[in-house]
């Protein structure tokens, strides 16, 4: 739900049997929120290990850099929550598996 408060959640133009145009976020998304979303994936693109090598594997495989920025931010959101709904400090376990 916070995804599409914070306007990363894609919504298709569907009538049930056909897809009319690209699917779009919500225009009701909060927009500081998602510049702010938006400046943390990217920093943490040039800065974590483990989404560094995220981005570039996707670039690789052909996708466009603003669908993996998507992605991140959708990272950086689970990431957020679960550290406040296990009460816990975030432990990189990306280093251990290298």
């Amino acid at each position: 739900k916070f995804a599409c408060y914070s306007g990363i959640v894609p919504f298709e133009y569907s009538s049930g049997t056909s897809l009319r145009g690209k699917s779009r976020v919500s225009h009701f998304a909060d927009k500081k929120m998602k510049s702010i979303l938006h400046m943390a994936s990217l920093a943490a693109i040039k800065h974590d290990a483990e989404i560094k090598n995220y981005y570039e594997r996707k670039k690789q495989e052909g996708k466009h850099s603003l669908l993996i920025i998507n992605n991140v931010k959708c990272k950086i959101i689970s990431r957020a929550f679960a550290v406040i709904f296990r009460n816990t400090p975030f432990v990189n376990t990306y280093k251990f598996v290298s």
